[in-house]
């Protein structure tokens, strides 16, 4: 029993979805009883006549109780309810509610349900209800989906379908939603399920005509006189209707399914155009453009673009709107029409990025090489609004005055070429045209631009190639005079050693001479090697185990505080390359690396092979497409900087000290590598370190007619040969043309029982010959004399005795003649400087050959 009120306790929210509250307590019944008991007994011992007028008043007490909760229940004051019984307000909500609603206990039985439920169910009374899967029993089009529904149920979880029902009798068909959920979360309630159905016969309508309408709208879009199509911010092509498909020989369902690019669509640098239209927060821009699409089987078509695109608050672009007209029907249509096309088609292909601008510089109109170059130039799009953002600054200025003067009308500006503004060192080429006087007001001037920077870059290598070829040249002149000035002083100091001993007081000055004499000559064939005049003695050689040969002498040169480490590719091809001249390279730039490093860091000696196909791919210029072995020797050091990077290669070049370097370490690499033909190319980044790459041919024996292996063969047996006997007999003729060194020679020889024929020159040489009519055994002979050189001179002697032996002597290389000589033409060659002792040695050696 509850007593209702029409008003509840401001601190006590009253929530609707809750049971009302019950008031009462078995612990206050239980204290009423009680005190009616203490009255009894206290009554009961007083006795009865005492005790009875106040069993009259306890009497009279509770009839007057009795009566007032009686006119209390009559009235509607006091009710008696039952606790278990639902809350008035959430039953009506339940009972009334749209969906059907409906509640299960575990056995599947229903313990609720609502008249929704009754009605979508088809029961007639709440004793006719039945659960979900009894309502669709039967059906093939629910019975899946009630099966998931009722597994769902089992386990506790929530599920939802949405199924078709048939109609009976020709009558129309429904669609019902039913979801099924636990009742609660707790044990007890989670075994209840709460089941819903709702009728959404109406909404699925609504949704089949929308969708029936937005067929229609696709398919007039599709089918209209013009081509669309729509572009993401990524460049991706989302949408192409079918007219346009069928323009550009397009499958729909191909394009549909993604990787279609707008520049596979667009003809040229057009796509550029699309891209370029300057973000303004906020709006929307549309443009019109006069492009040539490309087809699938690469024809193009003219066309007329209106291109809508919009941009978000924050600047982003969002997809395009674009509308495609076909001019290629007003070639034949309309002769003007006709020439407009055939103008825009010339404006937008042409190789030079052409703008018109005003007098302040900004972007009138554009081509799209121009948009192409601005977007390469400035990603913020800065330069499409004005061509002064193209230039860089430092020459911006150049441009500027060449408009203004278009500005005023003046003809034959003369073209500027500045640096081009970005992040890479560009260059172009502008041509400014004045227009005519009464189109000034909006277009000042038309602006070509040419970008020439591959051309300076060519221009520069081409300038480098010479220079080094000249500086080369010069080199090599200095070498071989030198030559001849080092082995007068090295004759004249074996002269000088011979008539001296040991113990003589000048002794060791004499090998002080001889000591700086060898050095100076070590610098000359260092300028031979830039020269790429130097005698190599080449032979096969596995680099791998070369590097590995080289390991400790290289760990002594770096020192401690630099750490060596060698990567060796795997079976590396075999390289024809002269060993020690490979050596003297490797060392080089090793010492070089620890240099760089006076605090330490690493020293990396790589190799591998490199292919044809990978050569074809690398940026070096001037490499050809061919096998090689590559080298990489990489430091962790201070770097090279940019603005010297290309001049280390030259002789006497160096940033050392004066007294530490003779500038001539990296010229000889430069000149070893390359007289083995191979290529040598730097990577260097301030701070970080540098990188000297080395590409040396593959060496393939099967090329070779005959093997050359005997060089290497006496070379290494040399050092083992016991001292020979180095007098002897015989008529030699001398020719030198330089008087001291030619006196000195003869000496020498004469010293060892030699007759010797002096001559200064061919000619001399010709004439001392035909009149000892053939007693002459050997000649001697310098490479490069006035009026007659060696080989020339050879080529005569030959005429008059073939078979008179002859030994070159020269500050060159063998290979720098040897080509002017007829084919297996016989000789001996010994290389200045040269010692008395090496001269009367190979002399003995070619005066006892057969």
């Amino acid at each position: 029993m509850t007593v209702e009120t029409d008003s509840h306790s401001p601190t006590e929210p009253f929530a609707a979805h809750e049971p009302a509250r019950r008031s009462g307590s078995i612990v206050l019944v239980l204290l009423v009883a009680a005190g009616i008991v203490a009255v009894a007994v206290a009554l009961m011992t007083i006795g009865r006549a005492q005790a009875q007028p106040y069993i009259l008043g306890v009497l009279a007490l509770l009839a007057m109780v009795g009566l007032f909760n009686l006119f209390a229940f009559a009235a509607g004051i006091v009710r008696f309810t039952d606790r278990a019984a639902d809350d008035p307000v959430m039953g009506r909500i339940a009972d009334h509610a749209h969906d059907g609603l409906a509640v299960t206990d575990p056995r599947g039985h229903v313990v609720y349900s609502n008249a929704a439920y009754l009605a979508l169910t088809g029961a007639v009374s709440p004793q006719d209800v039945r659960p979900v899967e009894r309502v669709f029993i039967g059906n093939p089009d629910v019975s899946e989906a009630v099966f998931r529904l009722l597994k769902a149920a089992r386990e506790g979880k929530r599920q939802q379908e949405e199924v078709r029902i048939a109609g009976s009798d020709g009558a129309q068909g429904r669609w019902l939603r039913m979801r099924v959920r636990p009742l609660g979360q707790s044990k007890r309630e989670a075994k209840y399920a709460v089941w819903s159905i709702a009728d959404i016969t109406r909404d699925r309508e609504r949704q089949e005509d929308v969708f029936r309408e937005l067929q229609h709208a696709i398919e007039y879009l599709d089918h209209a006189p013009c081509g669309f199509f729509s572009v993401n911010p990524a460049g991706d092509v989302i949408y192409v209707n079918a007219t346009l498909a069928n323009w550009l020989d397009y499958d729909l369902a191909e394009i549909g399914s993604g990787g279609l690019k707008l520049t596979d669509i667009v003809s040229g640098d057009g796509a550029a155009l699309l891209t370029s239209i300057v973000a303004v927060p906020g709006e929307v821009k549309t443009e019109v453009f006069d492009i040539d699409l490309r087809m699938r089987g690469g024809k193009t078509m003219p066309v007329r673009l209106y291109h809508k695109l919009a941009f978000g608050a924050d600047g982003a672009p969002g997809s395009s709107r674009t509308l495609v007209i076909s001019r290629a029907r007003d070639e034949h249509s309309d002769p003007e029409r006709a020439a407009e096309v055939r103008f825009m088609r010339f404006f937008d292909h042409t190789p030079m990025a052409i703008a018109t601008v005003d007098s302040g510089g900004n972007v009138v109109r554009a081509n799209a090489r121009f948009a192409k170059l601005a977007q390469s130039l400035s990603p913020d799009g800065a330069a499409n609004k004005s061509i002064f953002r193209t230039v860089n600054a430092r020459d911006r200025g150049l441009l500027i005055a060449a408009i203004n003067q278009a500005a005023e009308g003046q003809g034959d500006i003369a073209p500027v070429e500045v640096m081009l503004d970005g992040a890479k060192e560009r260059w172009g080429q502008f041509f400014v045209t004045a227009v005519e006087e009464d189109e000034r007001d909006t277009e000042a001037a038309i602006v070509y631009l040419l970008e020439t920077s591959e051309r300076r870059t060519l221009e520069n290598q081409i300038n480098q190639s010479q220079k080094m070829d000249m500086v080369g040249q010069l080199a090599g002149g200095i070498a071989h005079d030198f030559n001849n000035v080092l082995s007068a002083i090295m004759m004249a100091n074996d002269f000088l050693l011979n008539a001296h001993k040991p113990t003589d007081p000048s002794f060791q000055d004499i090998m002080q001479i001889k000591q700086n004499a060898t050095r100076a000559a070590t610098l000359v064939r260092q300028l031979l090697a830039f020269s790429r005049r130097q005698t190599l003695r080449p032979q096969v050689l596995d680099l791998g185990d070369a590097l590995s040969d080289l390991t400790m002498l290289l760990r002594r040169l770096i020192g401690e505080k630099v750490k060596l480490d060698l990567v060796h590719g795997r079976d590396l091809w075999p390289v024809k390359v002269d060993v020690s001249q490979f050596e003297q390279v490797v060392v080089n730039l090793a010492v070089n690396a620890r240099d760089a490093m006076p605090d330490g860091g690493k020293l990396t000696v790589r190799t591998g092979n490199v292919t044809a196909e990978e050569a074809a791919q690398l940026s070096h210029k001037g490499m050809p497409a061919a096998d090689y072995v590559r080298i990489d020797i990489s430091d962790t050091g201070t770097g090279i900087p940019a603005d010297i990077v290309d001049k280390i290669f030259e002789p006497f070049f160096s940033t050392k000290e004066v007294g530490k370097g003779t500038g001539l370490g990296l010229s000889t690499v430069y000149g070893i590598v390359k007289q083995t033909g191979g290529f040598v190319y730097v990577d260097s980044t301030p701070g970080e370190g540098t990188t000297f790459r080395i590409f040396l041919p593959r060496h393939r024996p099967e090329l070779e007619a005959q093997p050359e292996p005997q060089a290497a063969k006496e070379g290494a047996a040399e050092p083992s040969k016991p001292r020979p006997d180095l007098t002897g007999q015989g008529t030699i003729l001398l020719v030198e043309d330089e008087d001291g060194l030619r006196s000195l020679n003869a000496r020498g020889l004469r010293s060892r029982g030699y007759s010797v024929i002096e001559a200064s020159n061919g000619i001399e040489a010709m004439e001392a010959l035909d009149e000892k009519e053939g007693a002459v055994d050997l000649v001697v002979s310098d490479v490069v004399m006035p009026e007659m050189d060696g080989p020339t001179m050879l080529r005569e002697m030959r005429k008059l005795n073939p078979s008179l032996k002859i030994i070159f002597v020269s500050g060159y290389a063998e290979e720098a003649f040897d080509k002017s000589l007829p084919e297996n033409e016989q000789f001996a060659f010994l290389p200045k400087p040269f010692a008395l002792s090496a001269l009367v040695e190979k002399v003995k050696e070619t005066m006892t050959a057969s």
